[in-house]
């Protein structure tokens, strides 16, 4: 006779293994901002110097970016520099991308939040251009579902104080925002959530691209994506997510690291 359990058992089983027996590599911030970079440009993210990846820094108020003028395929730890909450560098060189400005706006009003990426990728980009919000109506991409948010107008290039207002204030306790005639932002808790849902974003525009291109997309269950969503953000899976995507940079580089 078949034992048949609560679903929340379950949960918790799965929970405690891959807490157990999933890969967290020891990697620093830096080296994580690096491969975050590398896998995004791998998956199409690139737009030339479009695009930027940032994260806190040890000391309240100071923050990591990747130095401007570099594509993502050229992401290194080395190229990773340290800046005041001014943009002013406070360690490594070069020049500071100014449209970071706007994410530290988001840092400020959202403790939480501890990295942000924003890039324009092509299917993201298409949605925004038609203004038509993300539609979460499948399980790999249920991690958006009641978890993105979307401003329909357009500020214009983000390098000043009003942009970084308007573009918080959008998106407000969500993990990621479309936006209107631009790309797409995630700022969550770790680089590898950052990363993971950046990556998944443009998968989800590409799925709602494609989908309505044939027929009318179906809703999920409210209670079926909620549980999904859950289950697609526990941290273990998504740092195994991560070091997957994390992999196949380093093969496709040969090295070990991005030094």
């Amino acid at each position: 006779m078949a034992i048949i359990r609560p679903k929340e058992e379950y949960h918790a089983k799965t929970t405690e293994q891959m807490n157990r027996h999933l890969l967290r590599p020891d990697w620093n911030i830096r080296q994580k901002m690096a491969l975050a970079c590398r896998m995004l440009w791998a998956d199409g993210h690139e737009s030339a110097l479009a695009g930027q990846i940032t994260a806190r820094g040890d000391k309240p108020g100071t923050y990591w970016m990747l130095s401007f003028g570099l594509g993502f395929d050229e992401a290194c730890a080395s190229n990773i520099v340290l800046v005041d909450d001014d943009l002013n560098i406070l360690e490594g060189g070069g020049m500071v991308n100014p449209s970071n400005r706007f994410h530290l706006w988001i840092y400020r009003h959202r403790p939480q939040v501890n990295a942000i990426i924003h890039t324009h990728p092509p299917a993201c980009s298409a949605l925004s251009i038609i203004g038509e919000p993300l539609k979460v109506s499948h399980m790999d991409t249920s991690m958006f579902y009641e978890d993105c948010a979307y401003l329909a107008e357009w500020p214009g290039p983000p390098i000043g104080d009003e942009e970084g207002e308007l573009i918080h204030n959008a998106l407000g306790d969500k993990r990621a925002i479309l936006l209107a005639h631009h790309g797409q932002l995630c700022a969550c808790s770790t680089i590898e959530e950052t990363a993971v849902l950046a990556m998944f974003f443009e998968r989800t525009a590409r799925m709602q691209l494609a989908a309505r291109a044939v027929g009318e997309i179906k809703p999920l269950k409210p209670e079926a994506a909620r549980e999904a969503h859950d289950y697609r953000l526990k941290p273990s899976y998504i740092g195994a997510t991560f070091h997957y995507f994390a992999r196949r940079v380093l093969r496709n580089s040969g090295e070990e690291v991005l030094a």
